[in-house]
């Protein structure tokens, strides 16, 4: 298989400003967050999965709205609910009869998770038995049923909203679907103004239009070439040690041997690089930096650690122990 031709630089700026219309398209209808929106672009960048936490009525369902509008992607949402069944996910079999010769067979009918970008919303609000049905199709951009084996459209990505695990009615997401999303981004309150402009462009007359900006095709290309942004073996061998750290068992960090019960896997290491491309591709850079990976250090991070009693009782978080992991381990 021959290898794709370099990309010219008239090319390659044509689509590094396509990054930029993309983020412009969705801020005509997310008022802030900036930084929310700069991590979900990140994510699907990277080809990987993002999971929104904020309480309810931060707009989060909004922006996977607005982005999957920018994106000129098949969208589909379902909200989660606790009496959601698998086959409200995945699809099921249904029994069709042929009018020709009166045989009667079995044909599936594919579920609302054949599209290119799905919001499982509030997902953490259905147990974990209907949860666990996303875990074929988020690795493996597939779906298994009756021996059969579907692929799902590509691109794929899962935008998943949850709620603050201390609210009623949420479950907590397995461990083995966490690490299955690239990146955990927190949405915070607004500030005073970014409040203020959201309750004027919500309460009047006109509604902000999103306009499609990327094809699905533009977004591969897009996917493919920051696998090519360059990443020094000296930030290599920093994320190995900031990853390998997280583990207790082999941590010197007394925050870690005293927070965390497990730490994060390779695929941590995996995620962390290329997100950190991902985040130099969109501030227009072909080469990573130390910056990159602080900035994603968290949002790559905090859902990977399992916590101790201990650090529930002192009410740290998975914040706090990647706050202490750079503070030990810094940068290069």
């Amino acid at each position: 298989m021959s290898e794709a031709p370099p990309l010219s630089e008239a090319v390659l700026d044509g689509r590094l400003a396509k990054l930029a219309t993309l983020r412009e398209a969705i801020g005509r209808a997310v008022v802030g967050q900036h930084e929310v929106v700069e991590q979900l672009l990140i994510g699907l960048l990277a080809g990987g999965h993002c999971l929104i936490e904020g309480v309810p009525g931060l707009g989060k369902t909004l922006l996977v709205r607005s982005l999957g509008q920018a994106l000129a992607l098949d969208f589909r949402r379902i909200q989660f609910t606790p009496d959601l069944m698998p086959s409200d996910i995945i699809g099921t079999e249904l029994l069709e009869e042929d009018h020709g010769t009166g045989k009667r067979y079995f044909k599936f009918q594919q579920g609302p998770v054949f599209t290119h970008l799905l919001l499982a919303d509030e997902l953490n609000r259905t147990p974990p038995k209907t949860q666990s049905a996303l875990l074929e199709a988020m690795q493996e951009r597939t779906v298994s049923y009756a021996g059969t084996t579907h692929a799902l459209p590509r691109p794929f990505f899962v935008l998943a909203t949850q709620n603050p695990l201390e609210q009623a009615g949420t479950y907590p997401l397995p461990e083995a679907q966490l690490d299955r999303f690239l990146l955990h981004v927190k949405v915070d309150y607004p500030d005073e103004a970014e409040e203020r402009a959201i309750l004027v462009q919500t309460t009047g007359a006109a509604t902000a239009q999103v306009e499609a900006v990327m094809t699905g095709e533009e977004l591969l290309a897009l996917q493919a070439l920051v696998r090519e942004v360059h990443m020094s073996e000296t930030l290599l061998a920093w994320i190995v040690q900031l990853v390998r750290a997280t583990r207790p068992q082999d941590s010197n960090i007394t925050a870690v041997r005293e927070w965390v019960r497990w730490g994060a896997g390779p695929r941590a290491g995996q995620s962390l690089i290329l997100a950190a491309k991902a985040r130099a591709l969109l501030h227009g850079r072909l080469a990573a930096t130390r910056e990159d990976i602080i900035a994603l250090a968290a949002p790559v991070l905090r859902h990977r650690l399992l916590l101790s009693f201990s650090a529930e009782a002192e009410r740290k978080s998975g914040d706090d122990v990647v706050a202490a992991l750079l503070a030990a381990l810094p940068a290069p």
